[in-house]
């Protein structure tokens, strides 16, 4: 099942602090871009990052994506009202599990995966045993270009974030974490955890590696003639495999993580393919026009209907005004609000 969640004029207008501290675990295209968005916003009193070394420090610094960035796991977390774990998928339940000892009680961890059901049985059991909550979000947003020099603080604006909470997740640790990805310009769907695997693979999975797969046809050093083929590319090809140029260490676990629903995804494909291609060897004119035809007319659909769901969402827009959110998050499992502090209020590891 899928929910979209009504928009009201859009938390980041009318609500301050969310979160008292944040840290984000990663602080590549998307952990960056979050990070940046989290600062402008006014989301965090205080915005904290781990990366795996001092050149990350550095770059954190030099772009400015976060209060301070530190490569001690353990401090990174301290204290953390919320941590994002924003790292390719299959590192992730090993990161939970270093950080866990020093996860706050009542802490809420989310993550901007990919992949979801495997997350969520892995990452899940280590949070909730440390005495937090872990929901699921995959914020379908991001770009060919990689790391933190690539970090925008409006990269989430507009974007679809997808949230997988379990049966168990209380109300209010499901309201915190849409209220984080509404401030930063997402709008917010619920869905099942495998159903959301299940589509990502044929929306998001098979169309990078359709991209790559014909990025190596065209342009693969070993074949004849690749240098005389790139001359003779233009925009239809660049468009087509734009997202070819993506982090292939983020891209291998994707594909691994979701490999089951990625080799369905990839097997109708290769029936489409050959579809196509019947039309061709049978130089079925007709057949091929209506082939066509039907995609153009559904790829332009698809392009209204986002337009229009875009236009909905627009604060003021057809919406009546929502009531303003209180500028502390109460989790539960604390003894009361985890009252927001103010930027530097609260001390550096």
């Amino acid at each position: 099942m899928i929910l979209e969640f009504p928009m009201g004029t859009g938390l980041v207008s009318m609500t301050g602090v969310l979160f008292g501290k944040v840290t984000i675990i990663g602080l590549g295209l998307l952990g960056g871009s979050i990070a940046l968005g989290l600062r402008r916003f006014g989301l965090a009193g205080e915005v904290a990052a781990y990366v795996r070394d001092q050149d990350g420090v550095k770059g954190c610094e030099r772009f400015g994506l976060a209060d301070y960035a530190t490569v001690d796991l353990l401090a990174a977390v301290s204290r953390a009202d919320l941590v994002i774990l924003a790292t390719p998928v299959l590192s992730m339940a090993g990161l939970a599990g270093k950080m866990a000892p020093a996860l706050k009680p009542g802490a809420l961890v989310t993550d901007v995966g990919s992949v979801k059901k495997p997350v969520l049985s892995e990452v899940g059991p280590i949070v909730q045993s440390s005495g937090g909550f872990f929901v699921g979000s995959h914020p379908m947003a991001g770009s060919e270009k990689t790391g933190p020099s690539a970090a925008r603080w409006d990269l989430l604006s507009g974007a679809v974030c997808v949230v997988t909470p379990s049966y168990r997740t209380p109300r209010r640790v499901l309201a915190a974490v849409r209220g984080l990805w509404e401030g930063l310009g997402c709008r917010v769907v619920k869905m099942e955890a495998g159903r959301h695997d299940a589509v990502v693979a044929r929306t998001s999975h098979l169309p990078h590696v359709a991209a790559s797969a014909l990025a190596g046809l065209v342009l693969g050093r070993e074949r004849r003639n690749s240098r005389e083929r790139g001359r003779l590319c233009a925009t239809g090809f660049r468009d087509t495999t734009r997202v070819a140029s993506g982090s292939p260490e983020l891209w291998r676990d994707i594909l691994l993580a979701n490999n089951a629903e990625v080799d369905r995804a990839l097997g109708e494909y290769v029936a489409e393919l050959e579809r196509f291609r019947k039309l061709v060897r049978a130089a079925n004119g007709a057949g091929l026009e209506k082939q066509l035809l039907l995609a153009r007319d559904q790829r332009d659909a698809w392009l209204e209907d986002t337009r229009l769901a875009l236009d909905a969402a627009r604060p003021g827009k057809n919406r009546r005004r929502a009531a303003p959110v209180q500028r502390t998050v109460e989790m539960p499992g604390n003894a009361g609000p985890g009252r927001a502090k103010g930027a530097g209020g609260s001390p550096r590891p």
